[in-house]
């Protein structure tokens, strides 16, 4: 029997993603009154790049869960704001690895702490019980549709 509570509407504004918008919305607001003068898309890529710099173009597409294009649009634009560096791989210089700059390692505590404080304040009142279901909840549909 299908599991389909929901009007089909809500289901799909569920799904969709309004609370990761109103939480990206909230993040882009808390870094421009910080002066941090970065988009939340670009904030993605220098997160994943924190946890491994020197990553591909391509691994950064898998993480970040864009497609070349928009990957490619990205770098581009983290490269005029002097953030990253694309250099060829050694081993295949067809293949661009990324690095991040100085400048973007400057910004990493900064933007991580204003993101912690931008979930703690999405997640307030919400129960350490809630937040695991939530997971568990969401990680179910990915499996369902990977």
């Amino acid at each position: 029997m299908p599991n389909n509570q929901f009007k089909k509407s809500e289901l799909y504004s569920f799904i969709t993603g309004k609370a990761s918008t109103a939480i990206a919305r909230r993040m882009q607001k808390n870094f421009k009154k910080n002066g941090i003068d970065i988009t939340i898309e670009q904030w993605s890529v220098l997160y994943h790049l924190w946890k491994e710099d020197g990553m591909s173009q391509q691994s950064l597409c898998e993480a970040t869960f864009r497609d070349k294009p928009s990957i490619t649009r990205l770098l581009d634009n983290l490269e005029k704001l002097q953030l990253v560096k694309r250099v060829p791989s050694k081993e295949d210089r067809r293949v661009n690895m990324i690095y991040l700059t100085s400048e973007a390692q400057h910004l990493q505590e900064q933007t991580i702490e204003l993101a912690n404080q931008t979930l703690n304040e999405a997640l307030e009142g919400v129960t350490h019980g809630q937040i695991e279901i939530a997971k568990e909840v969401l990680q179910k549909v990915y499996e369902n549709l990977k």
